[in-house]
């Protein structure tokens, strides 16, 4: 359960500020004159750290409740404008299109692919293959942990696919996120980038029905609040 202790205004308030700002194309300035048409009184400045503070506590509870994912995977990269940089946004989905996992780096290299592949793995368990495109970085990622599943026991390999067309899924996946992403314009920092990002892949867990429940998207983004 996440704490909202010392907080000045009710956990409800705050939760449906930040699912508002997190699951619809808008900027801090419109959920900021919605509370206020309604007598709620909040900076956008309040916003912002409620957002950066509470969405990676969401998303781990996320991770934790989430359906299982399928055995055959899916993994790409995009781009998302931080402070006037392209920072690369890893995201890795099944073959159904269920989010699996996601992180922003500022590098686009071996040790974050790899970085991913470990997240992914200790979120969901391990695959039996994994599709990417022709980056030579994610190559090199799952190889390497092939061979840190090897040195723990596991003596059969991820498949690695290459296939441009196979990977259409997560690329179509990441239309949601350029879109929601386009009107924030640019972040001020990484990690609150990142925050940001983490509460937004909830939402979009949420509308793909990836966890056991048939309430409303609030009520379920609530939920994981506790």
């Amino acid at each position: 359960m996440i704490s909202f202790k010392g907080s000045q205004f009710p956990q409800s308030v705050i939760l449906f500020a930040v699912y508002f700002y997190l699951r619809y194309s808008v900027s801090y300035r419109d959920p900021e004159e919605i509370l206020a048409e309604r007598g709620v009184i909040v900076d956008h400045t309040a916003l912002n750290r409620w957002v950066t503070e509470f969405s990676p506590l969401i998303a781990l509870e996320a991770q934790k409740r989430k359906r299982p994912a399928s055995g055959s995977w899916r993994m790409d990269e995009t781009y998302i404008k931080e402070k006037g940089n392209w920072t690369y946004l890893y995201r890795a989905v099944d073959k159904f299109g269920k989010t699996l996992d996601f992180m922003l780096s500022e590098r686009r290299n071996e040790p974050t692919a790899t970085l991913l592949f470990s997240k992914a793995l200790s979120n969901n368990g391990i695959p039996e293959k994994i599709v990417i495109d022709k980056s030579g970085a994610n190559t090199a990622g799952i190889r390497g942990t092939n061979k840190i599943l090897k040195r723990f026991g596991c003596q059969v390999p991820i498949t690695t696919i290459r296939s441009k067309y196979l990977n259409n899924i997560v690329e179509q996946d990441h239309r949601f996120i350029k879109r929601r992403t386009r009107p924030m314009l640019r972040f001020k920092s990484l990690p609150s980038a990142s925050a940001t990002q983490e509460g937004i892949e909830v939402t979009h867990m949420i509308g793909k029905r990836q966890f056991k429940s048939e309430a409303s998207g609030f009520k379920q983004f609530a939920d994981l609040a506790g």
